[in-house]
């Protein structure tokens, strides 16, 4: 089992790596720039607004289904039909859902539309997921691999010709961003729903009351925790929108237009337009997309660990339903993801102004402020994605689903607090204590369900590993450079490589038993 994991793990990590982390990194930093910071920053509100009611929209439906068909395969057949009637249903309820607490919260016509189209969007993703869901159950993980990267395939291809290409002579905005994730999206989940039929002894779609009654009240529980988790994961750019003070668009036409101004005859406003400028910053879409900025490196590094629980879920399932012991599978999984978010986590903190100032030309420092906390939260997340989804697999819901409550209250309750006085800020070190909060509380559940014995070496090995890290993090800031000429990412490889040769030394990673591991199982 450990080495179907490492093999089917390498080969979603390598198709994953290889085109999702520049549609995060290269695409969508470029929309920014053209749409602007204040246009991008309502668009990542609504976005993160259309995650919070995927309890009407997926119900729990995915995590179960995955668990269910991993563990009896001849349950596709019986159970699809009703499953993606059903879906259709719930999506209708959660589109109209989404729309009336959007206008409830106070979203004009012009959002409420952009809410509607994002909303689509978030079916199609919900889909797509579903029936992936039954590629996993089925162990089919190099056909789920493929699906896994359509979409953004032909996102990026598509936004590329846009931007680049001008291939359309098309202005890139808002809504025409959307719209191409709406094709993509819908192109993807065409191809998956054919290739799941297949899979499928016979195919008539209908619903079964009875059976969706029973399917819904076996989700209940995943819905639930779905929805407290996208809370305290999402809520974060919502608030910032809503909380601090609306965009004021004469206030940044004014601000422009002094700063276009000659530097003689600006001078002697320069204390004026700083304080104007700083007045504009304060304005909920801005705080939003500076937030999206340094959120968007946080989402391309969460996909590593989302894999892993994509994998392990349907694998910790059949391992328990055959009372197989999962501690070393948790050991290696654990291992293998904490190793890189470390180095990163510690990386990011010590070059984030750099690496802002790679990827953006304005709001480098105030987006800074915010990564470096957000991307600490890295290793709280991965904790979570490998705990987490041995508790689910091992059906401890109301355990998970007291845990996720509490955060949520913990989140939502300090964002309150803190936007108004610190903003986006803020609200990143909200996100990074309940991340941590979070993940011990699913690791003292593990240690609590499973009687794991302690492995104090793994944990003073670790400690050893993090402090090395810093060190190393610390020598290589050492090293002149000037952030405009880029030099500092020779500096950043370097202590890349030599935390990555630190994990070796330390034995926290061995190529030996890996290798063991694939050769033996």
């Amino acid at each position: 089992m450990h080495k179907k994991f490492l093999t089917n793990l390498g080969i979603l990590l390598f198709l994953n790596l290889l085109v999702k982390p520049f549609w995060m990194l290269g695409i969508e930093p470029e929309v920014q720039r053209q749409v602007g910071n204040v246009n991008f920053g309502e668009y990542f509100a609504l976005f993160n607004f259309s995650f919070l009611l995927n309890i009407v929209l997926d119900f729990g439906i995915t995590n179960f289904n995955n668990k269910n068909i991993a563990q009896n395969n001849h349950l596709l057949t019986k159970h699809f039909s009703s499953l993606f009637v059903l879906k259709l249903i719930l999506a209708l309820i959660y589109i109209l859902g989404s729309v009336v607490v959007g206008l409830v919260i106070g979203y004009d016509v012009r959002l409420t539309k952009l809410l509607l189209l994002l909303g689509f969007n978030q079916f199609l993703i919900s889909m797509v997921l579903y029936l992936r869901s039954n590629l996993q159950g089925l162990h089919l993980f190099k056909t789920d691999s493929f699906v896994s990267v359509l979409d953004r395939l032909i996102m990026i291809s598509v936004c590329a010709m846009i931007l680049w290409g001008k291939m359309f002579r098309i202005q890139m905005d808002i809504m025409i961003f959307a719209y191409i994730q709406t094709a993509a999206y819908f192109l993807t989940a065409l191809i998956a729903f054919f290739i799941v039929a297949r899979k499928a002894e016979s195919l008539k779609l209908s619903l079964s009351y009875p059976f969706a009654l029973m399917i819904l009240k076996k989700s209940f529980p995943f819905a639930i925790l779905v929805l407290l988790m996208t809370f305290y994961n999402r809520i974060d750019a919502v608030m910032l929108e809503r909380i601090l003070p609306t965009h004021n668009p004469e206030l940044a036409e004014k601000i422009a237009y002094m700063k276009t101004l000659p530097a003689a005859a600006k001078e002697p406003f320069r204390s004026a337009i700083e304080k104007m400028d700083e007045h504009a910053m304060l304005n909920g879409a801005d705080q939003a997309g500076i937030y999206a900025k340094a959120f968007r490196l946080l989402d391309a590094t969460n996909m590593i660990a989302y894999l892993f629980s994509v994998i392990l879920l349907p694998t910790f399932s059949r391992m328990l339903k055959y009372k197989e012991s999962v501690e070393q599978l948790v050991k290696l999984s654990f291992t293998l993801i904490m190793t890189p978010a470390i180095v990163i986590a510690v990386g990011c903190c010590f070059y984030s102004q750099e690496i802002m100032s790679l990827l953006y030309s304005d709001h480098i420092r105030s987006s800074a402020l915010v990564f470096a906390p957000l991307m600490c939260c890295f290793m709280a997340i991965s904790t979570t994605y490998i705990f987490g989804t041995l508790l689910t697999a091992n059906g401890n819901m109301r355990q998970l689903n007291t845990m996720a409550a509490c955060g949520m209250v913990l989140n939502i309750s300090l964002n309150f607090i803190l936007i108004p006085h610190w903003h986006a800020m803020g609200s990143a070190y909200v996100s990074l204590l309940t991340q941590v909060v979070t993940a011990l509380v699913q690791v003292l559940i593990v240690q609590w369900r499973f009687k794991f014995r302690v492995n104090y070496r793994l944990l003073i090995t670790l400690g050893v590993f993090i402090t090395g890290v810093i060190g190393i993090n610390y020598l290589s800031k050492l090293f002149g450079y000037h952030i405009e000429n880029h030099r500092w990412v020779i500096n950043f490889i370097i202590m890349i490589a030599a935390s990555v040769l630190w994990a070796f030394l330390i034995g926290l990673i061995s190529i030996k038993s890996m290798f063991r591991m694939l050769k033996y199982g």
